[in-house]
């Protein structure tokens, strides 16, 4: 019996599911377990976020080419329809599925992984590595992180957002080499992809479009803003809202401007250090 753990990743959704899992398989330590990716890029340099095992696949049908049937799996994506679940829940011996989503419920056939649910079979949780949770000095006032995949270029048709803030720009994994060098003209500082926890860590206010990101600068003891992307699932900001973390809409640069201004009168909540929960949930429900 083999142990899967499958995300949803690509130039036209970006890394944060990605990121996630990388944060859950850490947490995990040395157990045996395959990432599938929907994205053979990152499939390939995956040991750089310490994933020793990494498979891409070109689309979400082809788990069964790689898998057998009783073998187990993480499941992360949105891609399945209903009875493309079901079929998934009856071939895998362990089908625990990651949900963002405050509507969603339980299958009987199924374990979950949400932050908004709770009850038998269910782990109340989110996950952030735990590499995340050691402060350093922020030595970035502020940082933009528009997301690992702008395939539209929309940055840089909205860049007027920023106006009269000059941050130091976050470039995203999936951009285009002549879009990259584009965007960097027009910062005075900026980060590639490789340098990405980096600026994390030492961001003191950190504008960004990625959940994942959100969470990660909270863990480190930065001030996230969440900017909503049109492109982007809503189904954080319930999430946002109880840990006090401010959201923005629209590209509002008026809006932008008063939120920093006053953002050290804002009450971060503190992020809880969720790695030994979720560890904990998956090592109790599959077999290594």
């Amino acid at each position: 019996m083999r142990t899967f753990y499958y995300v949803h990743t690509g130039h036209r959704i970006g890394l944060d599911r990605f990121r996630r899992a990388c944060a859950i398989i850490n947490s995990l330590g040395d157990v045996d377990i395959t990432l599938l990716c929907s994205d053979f890029r990152i499939a390939q340099i995956a040991n750089k976020f310490g994933i020793k095992n990494a498979v891409g696949l070109d689309v979400v049908r082809n788990i069964p080419q790689i898998s057998h049937f009783g073998d187990q799996i993480i499941f992360d994506s949105e891609e399945a329809n209903p009875i493309m679940l079901d079929d998934m829940r009856n071939y895998f011996s362990t089908f625990i599925r990651v949900s963002d989503s405050i509507d969603d419920k339980k299958d009987d056939k199924e374990l979950l992984i949400s932050p908004y649910l709770s009850g038998d079979g269910i782990c109340n949780s989110y996950a952030v590595d735990d590499k995340f949770f050691k402060k350093e000095d922020k030595t970035i006032k502020l940082s933009f992180f528009f997301g690992d995949d702008d395939y539209s270029k929309d940055l840089e048709k909205n860049l007027d957002f920023l106006d009269g803030l000059n941050p130091d720009l976050q470039l995203g994994f999936y951009y285009f080499l002549d879009y990259e060098d584009s965007l960097k003209e027009k910062f005075e500082n900026y980060h590639e992809a490789e340098d990405y926890e980096e600026m994390i860590k030492k961001t003191d206010v950190l504008i960004t479009a990625s959940p994942q990101a959100v969470l990660e600068s909270l863990a480190s003891g930065g001030k996230p803003i969440y900017f909503q992307r049109e492109d982007y699932t809503r189904d954080f900001n319930q999430l946002f809202k109880s840990l006090n973390i401010p959201i923005i809409y629209n590209y509002d640069n008026k809006e932008i401007i008063r939120i920093i201004n006053t953002i050290n009168d804002n009450n971060y909540s503190i992020i809880v250090k969720n790695g030994n929960i979720i560890n904990s949930f998956i090592k109790t429900n599959l077999i290594f």
